[in-house]
């Protein structure tokens, strides 16, 4: 009689978990006290009613997870274990997880088979009825009844043997799945072979894995006791926390050939322990009666969050996840926004696991598997929305303001992050833009692509309204009454658009030149690491090659605008030789020299026109600009005709065809002494209020070819600090224009 009220009670229990499924399908196999009593034939394959399995193993997805089985298989464990320990309340769990390889010549391993034991209550009648129902949900563990199809979609065959006490004795059932051929014609994917009595101590159930379908998942081929702990931890992470003190042992082992390689076993102190706890409200939402907004309802759910502070060797990134019976969703994506994946505080990452009653619910048939709509779903398709709904949005919202809550750390993490988002702003000048939703996981070329993904579509719409308004110039009627009023229409909307376009490809343009200058001064005030790092002095290489690169022939691709604007049209190369040096494809030096013009270029031990010019120009016919940069470190003075020597090889040595008589001297440096220059050249003077010095002529003789005929060279002597203060007030000048604000830029 006892065992018949405790039957009649599971029944009305099962029966109310059925109507407390309201989100789910009512077309499901009931268990009904004659259900309970069945008994299932051996050698027979089990069909269900109602049930086409070719359709449902069709249905049902592989599950992205390659593991997945392994965590239905253990899962399973767990929960017979859970039902054997409300029957016996000194009784303990063991789980034992058995992984067999094979090795092969390269000391690779080839996956052979996977053994779940566990000495929980069995396949009895009961279970083993719920376990060939699909879809059904009357266990108290909200299992859908979708896991052996996984189960099939990895592997050929699954074995289970277990035994169970009936009657006060103890029988074995052993039992298939597979979806092999035969098995599907039969309408089945499961083969019950015997359902015997034994002589056995206590119950018990082994699972085998064996025959990887997808040889390709190496994930089962490197699969061994401790890369197994480590996924198990992580995947019930959550469950461990909640059971710490009633876990069962947990035992894994490798065998390799047959032979025990290791083992591992999971234990109560690689468990670790909840950091916070918190609850959160989050609203269902719904269409509004105008069906053109979402609003919150007085309706909520309440989740649960819950944070582990773990050793970053453990977790290798910070991660927000969702759990359903205690597993962590591994299929769902929720954006964790409060903290960037990689950051690390005190030598450790957090993970945040939101659980709830809801969350149960949602869980599909494709265990593991949450279908939670977002904000763009519901206002694509309002239709689909009949009843009010948790939005993903909402959701994530109130879970990452939760976490800010929780940890006062992280909050300082967001402020600086904002801080290093108006700082890239200020450096690439980039708009105040309220449609780009930058993420705290955005690194700085992701928000810049933001950015410029935004400004790419304004400008498609500009030259999009641009063409428009040409088009329609095309029709206008000069004839037409409206006419003048027409056209003034269209030139308002062009006055308007150009702006707009240039403005645009302006910022670009000034904000790389803002870049460049800040680079100056790093390299100028010693502050780049290179600098710093005991090597030689490249002070003068650095300053070069910022300004034009050296060996370059491309001025209009260099920074020469930082000595004067003009200078980026003309002509001209890096660092080279001067008899290698070419203007319009012919060498600038000529072939025929005299044997007295040899002798002069030869003497005193050297090639003269073998001196590398650092810079030469030529922006037109007769003339030529010469740049000589110098170490920082080095006294002007010393060089002021080393210019002058140039100008004279290139007047007198150069090709006719260049007529070179005018030239443009820049010597540069930063050791300037305007009296110690003027004492060594008194031709010098002093450019007030503009601290550089010049010498506004100074001859250069003619004394071979090209008609004897003397040239003119004016010179300036100039600081680096000078240069760079006079290209930031000039750039200045653009930023405020471009920003229409009076301030400072950051450096």
């Amino acid at each position: 009689m006892c065992i018949f009220i405790r039957n009649i009670t599971s029944y009305l229990q099962a029966e109310k978990n059925i109507r407390y499924q309201k989100n789910q399908e009512n077309k499901h196999t009931l268990l009904t006290y004659q259900d309970l009593k069945m008994k299932f034939e051996n050698n027979t394959f089990i069909s269900g009613d109602g049930v086409y399995y070719e359709g449902v193993i069709r249905d049902v997805k592989r599950s992205k997870v390659s593991l997945q089985p392994v965590y239905e298989a253990f899962t399973n464990s767990l929960e017979a274990i859970r039902i054997k320990e409300k029957i016996d309340k000194d009784f303990k769990g063991k789980i034992e997880i058995k992984i067999y390889s094979t090795q092969n010549t390269d000391q690779s391993y080839t996956f052979s088979k996977l053994q779940i034991s566990d000495n929980g209550v069995g396949f009895d009648d009961k279970e083993f009825k719920r376990f060939n129902t699909y879809k059904d949900f009357t266990k108290g563990f909200k299992n859908l009844g979708s896991g052996r199809i996984q189960y099939t979609h990895y592997f050929d065959t699954t074995q289970i043997k277990s035994i169970y006490l009936k009657s006060g004795k103890y029988r074995e059932r052993e039992f298939y799945v597979s979806k092999k051929e035969d098995y599907l014609k039969k309408n089945s994917i499961i083969f019950h072979k015997k359902d015997i009595e034994i002589e056995a101590k206590s119950s018990g159930t082994i699972l085998t894995f064996e025959g990887l379908l997808d040889q390709t998942r190496n994930i089962y081929h490197t699969l061994n006791d401790v890369n197994l702990k480590d996924s198990l931890l992580k995947r019930y992470i959550q469950y461990f926390c909640l059971n710490k003190n009633s876990l069962p042992e947990i035992i894994l082992e490798h065998y390799v050939f047959n032979d025990k390689e290791s083992h591992s076993t999971i234990s109560k102190s690689d468990i670790p322990k909840i950091d916070k706890t918190d609850n959160v409200k989050v609203h269902y939402s719904k269409l509004s009666d105008d069906a053109k907004s979402i609003i919150e309802t007085e309706n909520h759910e309440t989740f649960t969050i819950n944070s582990y502070k773990l050793d970053k060797s453990f977790l290798k990134q910070n991660d927000l996840k969702l759990t359903s019976k205690h597993e962590v969703v591994e299929n769902f994506e929720v954006n964790l926004s409060s903290l960037s994946k990689d950051e690390v505080i005190d030598d450790s990452h957090f993970l945040f696991l939101v659980s709830s009653e809801y969350l149960d619910n949602k869980d599909t048939n494709e265990r593991g598997e949450i279908n939670i709509p977002n904000n763009d779903i519901f206002s694509n398709d309002p239709n689909m929305f009949n009843e009010e709904v948790i939005i993903l949005n909402l959701l994530e919202m109130e879970i990452n303001g939760t976490i800010n809550n929780l940890y006062p750390q992280i909050e300082k993490i967001q402020e600086q992050h904002q801080l290093d988002i108006k700082n890239l702003k200020e450096m690439f000048l980039l708009p105040e833009d309220s449609e780009i939703e930058i993420s705290i996981n955005d690194s700085d070329k992701k928000i810049l692509e933001k950015f410029y993904t935004a400004e790419a579509k304004k400008k498609a719409d500009l030259d999009s309204n641009l063409k428009s308004s040409i088009e329609r110039l095309n029709h206008l009627d000069t004839t037409s009454e409206n006419y003048s009023e027409t056209l003034d229409t269209e030139i308002e909307r062009i006055a308007k658009v150009i702006p707009q376009q240039n403005k645009a490809d302006l910022t670009h343009y000034i904000a790389r030149r803002k870049l460049v200058l800040e680079l100056f001064s790093l390299i100028l005030n010693r502050k780049l690491s290179i600098q710093n790092d005991g090597s030689r002095n490249k002070d003068e290489a650095l300053l070069h090659n910022l300004i034009f690169q050296q060996n370059a022939t491309t001025p209009d691709k260099s920074d020469l605008w930082i000595i004067n604007e003009d200078f980026i049209y003309f002509q001209g190369i890096s660092e080279s030789k001067l008899s290698e040096i070419k203007f319009k494809g012919e060498n600038i030096i000529r072939e025929d020299l005299s044997e007295e013009e040899t002798q002069f270029i030869t003497s005193i031990g050297e090639n003269r026109l073998h001196k590398r010019p650092d810079i030469l120009l030529f922006p037109q016919e007769e003339k030529c600009i010469i740049i000589e940069f110098k170490n920082p470190d080095v006294s002007v003075s010393d060089h002021l005709n080393q210019i002058n020597n140039y100008a004279t090889l290139l007047r007198n040595f150069s090709i006719p065809d260049m007529k070179l008589t005018t030239f443009y001297g820049y010597l540069i440096g930063e050791k300037i002494e305007p009296n110690d220059v003027r004492a060594y050249d008194a031709d010098f003077k002093n450019a007030y209020n503009f601290d550089y010095l010049f010498r506004p002529s100074k001859t250069i003789a003619g004394i071979y070819s090209n008609e004897g005929k003397d040239g003119s060279l004016y010179t300036e002597v100039v600081k680096y600090s000078t240069l760079l203060e006079r290209a930031k007030n000039r750039n200045n000048v653009f930023i405020k224009k471009l920003t229409k604000e009076n301030i400072e830029p950051p450096f």
